[in-house]
Order: C-alpha cells, then structure tokens, then sequence
C-alpha cells in the first residue's frame, strides 16, 4: 500500500502535510532507510538521527533558491529521499543509483558534492557572500554534526561567519557521536549543555514568544534577544559560540518536530549569524541501531529479523582487521609502538587495537592534520607511531606529513587504508593519490603489501625505519596467501613468477590480481613474468632494468592515479637509467573521477580486473610478435594455480 512518502516527490509537498502526517512520515522514512541500508550497506545510524530534523529544515525553508549545506554529506539520505529521489533509492550506492553522499549531478538540491568533514560552514559562507554580493535574498543553512564542529576548518569557517552582518544559520547536529564517540575538550563543553531542563525552558519561551511577535513593525531578532537573556543564566556566560560572533539558541530536542518548525520559523530570517545546538538520537527508531551507533554508522549489508540483526560478512579477512592483527602483534613485541587515528577507529581497525591495548591508542576526533602533528610528537619523545587514516583523508593532512614528520626526519609510519578505488562510497573517498602527493617528500619510504603475511612483514619493516614511512592497503578482503613472505628489504622487489613474454610489475593489493592474469594467459600459451614490486619509492631499479632491457612488453600495474603513481616511478628510473621506455605500459586510474559502484565493476571499469589486464597484456604481445617478428620461448614454469613462488 502506497505511504505518505511516495506523494512526496519534492519538499514543496512537505507544505500540504499536517505536523502528525509529517510524524508518520518520519517513521516511513526510518523504514525505508533501514530496509535499504540493510540491502547495500551504507550510513545508517546517523541518516535516523537526523529525520526530524531534516524534514523541519525543508519544510521551513525552500531551497531550490535557499541553500543547504552539508558537512560531510553521509546524514543527507533523509534529503534524498523528499527531494525526488525516492524512487531510485533502492540503488543507493550502487552503479547508477544515488550516490551516498550529496552529488551535484543528481539534484538542483545538491550544491557540493562533499564527503570530507568541516567544509560546509566555511562554503556556506562563500555563498552567503556571493549572494549578497550579487544582489540575491537567498537565506544560507549549514547542517554540521558535532564531530565536525571540531575540525580545524569548521572552526576557520565560524571565525568568518561571525562577522556577517546577514542571515545565516548554523544547524549544529549535537548526537555525542561522530562515526565513534566525539572526542576531545569541545565534546565535553556541548555535554554539559544536553539537559531536558534548559530544553525546556527554551520550549517555552519559543511558544511564547511565537503568540507575541508581531508580524510587522518589530523585529525578530529583538524578540530573540529575550531568549538569550532568558537563558542567560542557565548557559555559561562566556559561551564559545557567543563569543564568537553568534547568536546560540539551544540545545532544543532534534526529535520535537512541532517545536523543530516553530524555532526553525522564528530563527530563518534573524539578520545576524545564529547557531541553534540541536541534540538528536544517532540510531534513533531502531533499536538495535541506536544501542550500538558506531557498529550502525556504516555497515556492509544487514540480515534483519524484528529486532534481530545480523552483519553479512565474508568468509575472508579484510585488509582492515588483517592490518589490526599484525599491529597488535607488533606493539605486543615492541612498548614504543602507539597507534593514532582521526575519528576512525573501526574503519582503520584500531577499535581492535585499543580493545587490546588500550594505553597504547589514541583517537584525535575529525582532526587528521593535528593527529600527524601528535604522532611527529609522539616520535620526536622515542615513540614509533602508526598513524592510521584512510587515504583521502590524510591528503587534508599533506602539509603537516611534510613539515612535522618528513622535514624533521622522524619515524611516523602512516597506515593507509582505503587506498584505491573505495566501491559504494564513490568518488569523495576513493584513495588516489597518495604515492603521488608522498612521493615528492624527500626520504620518504612508500610500500605495499600482497597478501596478509606481507603485511605483517611490511609493518615490521616499517618499525624499524628511522625516518617516516608509508604502507597503503585497499578497502578489500585479503587474497588467499600468494606463498611465503619473505622479509622487505628496502628497495627490493620480489619476483613471483617467471615468463618470457612480457613482465608485469604489480604494486600492492595488484599483485593477486596480475597472477590471475597470467594464469588466464596461460591457457593461452602466453607465458608473463610476475613481479611484486613491493617499494614504490625507493623503486628497484634492478627490477626495472631487468624488465626492461628483456625486449618483452612491461606492463605496470596500480590501484592508484596513473599521474604521479607507481608506474610513473618506474618510467622515471628508467629515464635516468638511460633504459628505452617504449614497451612500458601504464595501468592504473585514468585522469578522472570513478562514481560509486561496487570495487570490483570500478576496477573493471579502469582495466585493473584480470580479465582486463590479460586483454592488455594480449594486445601488446601480439603486436610486438607482428612486428618484430619475435619467436616464442617455452615457459621456464607453469605457474601454480595456488598463487605465485618467490
């Protein structure tokens, strides 16, 4: 039977809806979200949190001439789903559904395709600006989340908002949550403000002041100012936001929704910049979600039973716990090993750490560029820090990788999950750029792990460094173990196969990928060498003059940017070698952006699958053959189903 939503095709039908029929509304939202979520995986704990909440702002506002802006973007599903996107939501996250996160192609109600925390405050500011600039009375809202507000950039963007002299409102989503527990001294400030007495006395100096404000002849911020003298003495009087140029009303319950669109009403055209603390429930109408909302923040696909649940999960290890395991077993053997994250404790696996160690971790909250300062800190006092964070979002920390660590020679060794292509969450998080933005930074060492063992090896390797170093893993399931795993020595590559056709020079998470080429080439006689270069930077260069002066095609192959990546480091050793580079060719990511998908259609899409990679491989046998006339040798070996030999 059709619901109040499927009338809702945009937020102008949210007008014709009665307060109650909004409250049934919610509740077919939350449905419709955990029904989906629980079929594709994506954010489902902080999308229930914010429903109320959501459908206030589109009901009070109007934003196809308003504006909307999203901090990190993974709360907008609730948006998605009142601004026309309903009926393609059973594809969230998947080729050619809606993305997880606000995307510009999709809807005029997108304005940013976003996914990184802190930006929406200091962009909203550049609209607010512009429109003022340009002539336009548009009103301006930033939807934060309280784990934002932390961020050094959201802090920059309040400095500059609080000297507007116009509308604008910050929506500050306080749920005590980011994707862990908020954390740090400003996490602690806003809990002190979350009790039902201070809400409730803000209730009821809205509703009534709401009977009182005349419609013309006085204004709305005068009768705010009651308001803020009212709950003067219940708030510190030395309020962080206050102090900074805003007008703070709060925190209010994220779940009244009549008194959500009574406040919202007062506060849309106040003519100064007003932060309205909202506290809401992460989880909030699923019980088992609301128990557990960082175990809910992002799972993979859900099997639900009533109030049962259950995470659908592979046979197979994921990089992420395997990288968990072997940090464990490290810092078990050596006292000064101490692992840091920003805000991402169970997608970098360090929640598994610091259940095992937990003096030996530490979580700086949404902050990556002060975690690499901690860390550089942490190593300068005799520590060897694991910074774990995923690859994009190091890149917010480049420049403090490069003052703090890299220029000052210390031993931080940065674990880089999410490296490559990132599958449902699409293009604001795939990893593709980190050889290239580390590569440039003088003695830096760059390394990547095939299978499980190595990475094990490849960390104690790292550790025993005396300068700053990185290791990069995908967001995947580990391969079968590829043989043994012998020691990193630095520099040096480790030859998995040989063939005489041409050389695949594998990086990383690659190298399972490139023996499944060459064993689908066999069957087709052509026999390939399988090289796990293991170093990107330094790059053996025995490696590659073997592989080059061979006379065979060598066929480079990353999960990674072809600007700047593996492949480049190899066409530039040969350039200095003085080798030919003619039969080199390049596989990796293409000079774009990847959309959401699975990571195996994304691969594929790159030609990184080992159907691709063999067709490549094809080709550029064929045409040397043809044109030089090349006689064909026998293989040297078979190469074994079971994986590679060292």
């Amino acid at each position: 039977m059709a619901g109040i939503l499927d009338s809702v095709s945009s937020p102008a039908d949210l007008q014709r809806l009665s307060v109650a029929e909004l409250e049934a509304l919610a509740q077919e939202i939350r449905e419709r979200i955990i029904t989906v979520v629980s079929n594709n995986g994506g954010h489902l704990a902080s999308n229930l949190g914010v429903v109320e909440l959501t459908l206030a702002l589109h009901r009070v506002f109007d934003f196809r001439r308003d504006r909307l802006l999203w901090d990190v973007g993974h709360q907008c599903y609730v948006h998605k789903l009142v601004t026309g996107r309903n009926v393609h939501f059973d594809a969230l996250r998947q080729a050619g559904g809606p993305s997880g996160f606000p995307n510009t192609a999709e809807s005029e109600f997108d304005l940013f395709k976003v996914g990184h925390a802190g930006t929406a405050i200091a962009t909203a500011v550049g609209l607010a600006r512009g429109d003022t600039a340009l002539g336009r009375d548009r009103r301006v809202v930033a939807f934060v989340g309280d784990a934002s507000i932390v961020n050094g950039v959201a802090f920059e963007g309040l400095n500059q908002a609080g000297v507007l002299k116009r509308q604008f409102l910050v929506v500050l989503n306080d749920n005590s949550m980011g994707i862990a527990k908020t954390q740090g001294a400003l996490a602690k400030y806003l809990a002190r403000f979350r009790v039902s007495s201070l809400y409730e006395e803000v209730k009821s100096q809205v509703t009534s002041l709401l009977s009182r404000v005349p419609v013309v002849g006085k204004s709305v911020y005068d009768a705010l100012e009651h308001i803020k003298q009212g709950i003067k003495a219940t708030v510190s009087p030395h309020q962080i936001f206050e102090q900074m140029g805003f007008l703070y009303v709060g925190p209010v319950d994220g779940h009244d929704l009549r008194h959500l669109l009574d406040l919202l009403n007062l506060l849309k055209d106040v003519s100064q910049p007003v932060l309205l603390h909202v506290h809401t429930q992460k989880g909030r109408g699923c019980a088992w979600a609301s128990l557990d909302p960082c175990a809910y923040h992002s799972p993979g696909r859900l099997h639900v039973d009533g109030d049962s649940v259950t995470v659908i999960k592979s046979e197979r290890k994921s990089w992420t716990t395997a990288f968990a395991d072997a940090a464990i077993k490290l810092a078990r053997e050596d006292s000064r090993v101490y692992a840091l994250t920003a805000a991402m404790p169970d997608g970098t696996g360090l929640a598994k750490v610091r259940q095992a160690l937990p003096d030996r971790s530490l979580d700086c909250g949404i902050a990556e560029s002060c975690t690499v300062d901690v860390a550089a800190g942490m190593a300068k006092a005799g520590l060897r820090p694991l910074v774990c964070i995923y690859s994009t979002f190091l890149q917010r920390a480049f420049d403090q990788v490069f003052q703090e660590a890299a220029l000052q020679g210390l031993p931080v060794g940065f674990c880089i999950d999410r490296a490559g292509l990132v599958g449902g969450d699409g293009a604001v998080h795939h990893g593709y750029l980190d050889l290239a933005y580390l590569r440039g930074l003088p003695e830096i060492v760059l390394f990547a792990p095939a299978d499980e063992p190595e990475l094990e090896q490849a960390l104690r390797f790292g550790l025993k460094l005396d300068r700053p170093w990185a290791v990069r893993y995908p967001r995947d399931m580990v391969p079968l173990p590829l043989g043994d795993a012998p020691p990193f020595y630095l520099g040096k590559c480790r030859v998995m196969h040989e063939g005489p056709d041409a050389t695949l020079l594998a990086y990383g998470a690659m190298v399972a990928t490139a023996l499944e080429a060459a064993r689908r080439l066999e069957e087709e006689d052509i026999y390939v060498s399988v090289v796990n270069a293991r170093f990107a930077k330094p790059i053996d260069a025995d490696m590659v003059t073997t592989a080059v002066t061979h006379g065979a095609p060598v066929v480079t192959i990353e999960d990674h940017a072809l600007i700047g990546g593996f492949g480049s480091a190899v066409l530039e050793t040969a350039n200095r070698l003085g080798l030919p580079t003619d039969a080199i060719i390049r596989l990796g990511l293409a000079d774009r952006f990847y959309e959401h998908a699975s990571r195996g259609a994304q691969l594929a899409e790159a030609g990184l699958d080992a159907v691709s990679i063999a067709a490549t491989v094809r080709r550029a046998v064929m045409a040397q053959q043809n044109g030089e006339g090349a006689v064909r040798r026998a293989p040297s070996e078979r190469l074994p189903h079971g994986g590679g030999s060292a």
